[in-house]
């Protein structure tokens, strides 16, 4: 399990990478579903499984969507490829950082160990599923603020993706 969970971790890790490096979009898509998919899995080896699969519904579900839609608006002739100067530049110097950081981390005591949310004693809700329910009559507000942020980080994605060249859609 272990190495399981190690697997896991470089698999997010390097869909990280793959995600910053910034190639193309067309190739920064699979690092962001490579990444998410990690990240969840990671999350079910700690037992949260029920937000695990909320994070793979609202990622693969919904931001890829908008992923998508931004990119059919932002059509390169030229895409840049992986094996290119930059994006391999890139790629170095933050896998350079990453490395630097897992040693600082290592060598500052952190302990690698976690608890998970399984029920304990007479409590027979898992944790992550009872948060749910405060996070539908508490966190109210909180939901208005994020959608109003999604919709504004919506709008100027579509407003930076559509450049001078008005994008793909030259017609419209």
């Amino acid at each position: 399990m272990m190495n399981f969970v190690l697997f896991l971790g470089l698999c997010f890790v390097f869909g990280s990478l793959a995600v910053a490096s910034n190639p193309s979009p067309y190739y920064g898509v699979v690092g962001l579903v490579v990444a998410s998919i990690a990240g969840c899995g990671w999350l079910v080896s700690l037992g949260v499984s029920f937000m695990s699969l909320v994070l793979v519904m609202v990622y693969l579900g919904g931001m890829l969507v908008v992923f998508v839609y931004s990119v059919s608006l932002a059509a390169d002739p030229y895409p840049e490829a992986w094996a290119d100067l930059g994006v391999i530049g890139y790629g170095v110097g933050m896998g350079l950082v990453v490395v630097v950081g897992a040693v600082v981390g290592g060598s500052s005591g952190v302990s690698l160990e976690s608890g998970t949310v399984d029920n304990s004693g007479l409590f027979s809700v898992r944790l992550d599923v009872s948060g749910v329910a405060l996070l539908y009559s508490c966190g109210v507000g909180l939901f208005l603020i994020g959608g109003w942020g999604l919709l504004l980080t919506l709008f100027v994605v579509l407003e930076l993706v559509r450049g001078l060249s008005r994008g793909a859609i030259r017609a419209v």
